[in-house]
């Protein structure tokens, strides 16, 4: 997790420009051009290529890799994302996105509530999405036993949701915030994952099937440690199945 972190730090800062993000056209919000046939081809393979990198060599990837992956010059690549940090973002936000649709659909689908943790579990894992979350979402819980979720900006506070099994059992807590560089900046999709997922996890422990002391954290870095980049995509699923079975095990209460 640490080498992980180093790699984002090390790719990103404050972007210069920001872009659309439906159409991928550089400019202010809400005054983006429609893309042309040819150009929104162009910018969904990038993406494409893009979470494929990413997910293999981590964010430290370099740009060339990504155009290389995508058949595009790495021109192509500046013109839809004026530097890579606007790329990183895109890619890491829609990757938190996805899982938080599918913990909500666990949620909404699943009565049983070990069934709905270890479907959301299997779900992500399957997709690869562990390989593509950004390192201030599997961050949370590594201050002791606070859940320090990640702030909007440097100077605000971080509310932390109750966990039970922690050694305080009162109320939530306000705790200090963290030095956040602007890569965490404005982190509303991490803040939505982390309060969806807390959900999945408080069912299942109060039906007795979690244990006490498993928390959100736990559970986040369960899907990035079962999503293992192998070369071979049928030995990647099948390790990936593998792995999660046996952390699924560990996870559940005696």
């Amino acid at each position: 997790m640490h080498m992980q972190d180093a790699r984002w730090q090390a790719v990103v800062g404050s972007a210069d420009g920001q872009v659309d993000g439906r159409t991928g056209v550089s400019g202010p919000i809400g005054r983006s051009a429609p893309l042309r046939v040819d150009a929104q081809r162009n910018l969904e393979h990038v993406l494409r290529a893009a979470r494929e990198v990413f997910g293999e060599l981590g964010y430290g990837a370099p740009m060339e890799d990504v155009a290389r992956r995508a058949r595009v010059g790495v021109g192509t690549v500046y013109r839809r994302f004026p530097s890579k940090d606007v790329l990183v973002r895109r890619i890491a936000e829609e990757e938190t996105s996805r899982l938080t649709e599918q913990a909500r659909a666990a949620l909404g689908q699943e009565d049983e509530p070990w069934s709905a943790l270890s479907r959301f579990l299997r779900t992500s894992v399957a997709s690869g999405a562990g390989r593509l979350l950004p390192p201030q979402v599997l961050r949370v819980g590594v201050d002791g036993d606070d859940l320090v979720l990640p702030a909007r900006s440097a100077g605000d506070e971080a509310r932390v949701p109750h966990q039970r099994g922690f050694a305080d059992q009162g109320e939530p807590r306000v705790v200090a915030p963290r030095a956040v560089p602007p890569a965490e900046q404005d982190d509303s999709g991490a803040a939505e994952l982390l309060e969806v997922v807390g959900r999945l996890v408080d069912r299942a422990r109060e039906a007795g099937e979690l244990r006490a002391d498993v928390t959100v954290a736990d559970v986040l870095l369960v899907i990035a440690t079962a999503a293992p980049a192998l070369p071979d995509a049928a030995q990647q699923a099948a390790a990936s199945a593998r792995l999660l079975d046996i952390l699924l095990e560990g996870l559940r209460s005696r």
